[in-house]
């Protein structure tokens, strides 16, 4: 009986972390609409906590360095919401100054245009019906939020928010080191080691993606920004930032911008000359973006295909909302980490390098074509010297 002890030992241990693992899920997966003040506070500490780090380093306790990395970081963000807040403020305005323009382009240019090129029924585009049910669909959107707005529950959960967030930022900040060393400790010490290694990659990969990805977003947007106001474009700031915060989903940043400024050139101006400036910021900038940006701030630590960087999107939008499209890439990140660990004990494993026997089965076909021109097959079977010619 005892050379079945550690066999069952082993399948208890396991059972006990696949429940221990289903019940973490399922907390996760019920406390999600409450998790985004936690979720946004614990991005923030992670990003703090290496500037904490080095102010230890230069002699500081640990309450004192996070308090001026918190203060700092605080300020920046107040001045950053500061200037932007007014900027896309304007923005706004114009856009909506000018989208009678707009409509009218689109009714008076774009869909002839279509129509002509696709030949299509003159009566496919209603506009009078489009810019009816438009109208319609803005008003029932403007009427759920301003229910939203004016529910008290809704602005307690807000303020909540708020106020949570840089409370909870602060205090993890503070603990971020214990809640590791707890975390390490509470571990089963058959899968430590294991679990530490991978915890190691996985933040690198994360230090890459979350630092590296926020100054590729910034950067982009400044430059967006600058070079399509630049070209002549009222609503350019608008656009660089728009494209700036989609680039994290690879294309969808460039595609959005350059669709939203070829169509504000073409209303503005409806020349070559500020088209072809415009197509010249986007190629320049997708250059810049796919030659300078990611490779210096990124890296290749990463390695997520442009379609799993969309499905992660997809479906973390899908399972937990807009936290899920929040942690999205970070968790692809670790989940990458995860699957080439598996790819490579697989390899390992007697599945992968266990060679099996010859298959009696399997046949050799030679086609070959005759002088005149038919096809001539031959099976060499690879047990025996029978062989088949047709």
């Amino acid at each position: 009986m005892s050379p079945f002890v550690p066999i069952s030992q082993e399948t208890s241990r396991r059972w006990q972390m696949l429940a221990i693992t289903v019940v973490i899920g399922l907390l996760v997966w019920l406390l999600a609409p409450v998790l985004m003040p936690f979720a946004v506070a614990a991005m923030l500490a992670y990003l703090g906590d290496p500037l904490a780090n080095r102010l230890e380093k230069l002699g500081l306790g640990r309450t004192l360095a996070v308090s001026i990395v918190f203060v700092v970081l605080m300020l920046a963000i107040a001045a950053a919401l500061l200037l932007l807040v007014p900027l896309i403020a304007r923005q706004i305005e114009n856009l909506v100054e000018n989208f009678p323009h707009y409509v009218q382009w689109a009714r008076d240019a774009a869909l002839p245009w279509l129509q002509a090129k696709l030949h299509l029924d003159p009566n496919a585009f209603d506009t009078d019906r489009l810019m009816a049910e438009l109208k319609q669909h803005l008003g029932s959107v403007g009427t759920v939020l301003g229910k939203i707005s004016r529910s008290s529950f809704g602005v307690v959960m807000w303020l909540t928010n708020l106020v949570l967030v840089p409370v909870v930022w602060f205090y993890l900040l503070r603990d971020w080191d214990r809640l590791v060393v707890w975390v390490d400790r509470m571990l089963p010490r058959s899968i430590e080691p294991t679990v530490a290694h991978l915890a190691r990659e996985s933040d690198a990969v994360l230090g890459a993606f979350v630092r590296g990805q926020l100054l590729v977003m910034l950067a982009l947007a400044i430059y967006y920004g600058v070079a399509l106001t630049l070209v002549g474009l009222p609503v350019g700031p608008l656009i660089g930032m728009i494209a700036g915060l989609l680039s994290f989903v690879p294309y969808l940043g460039f595609i959005t911008g350059f669709a939203a400024a070829i169509i504000a050139v073409l209303v503005q101006y409806g020349d070559w000359t500020h088209l072809l400036l415009v197509i010249g910021v986007f190629v320049i900038g997708q250059l810049l973006e796919g030659y300078v940006l990611v490779p210096r701030l990124v890296g290749e630590k990463i390695g997520l295909h442009p379609v799993a960087v969309i499905f992660a999107v997809l479906a973390g939008g899908y399972l937990f909302g807009f936290l899920g499209v929040l942690l999205a890439l970070p968790a692809a990140s670790v989940i990458l980490v995860l699957l080439r660990y598996l790819a490579e004990r697989y390899r390992m494993s007697d599945l992968y390098t266990e060679e099996g026997e010859p298959d009696s089965v399997i046949a050799e076909v030679v086609v070959s074509e005759t002088a005149d021109g038919q096809l001539h097959t031959e099976t060499h079977a690879s047990q025996g010297d029978k062989s088949h010619k047709s």
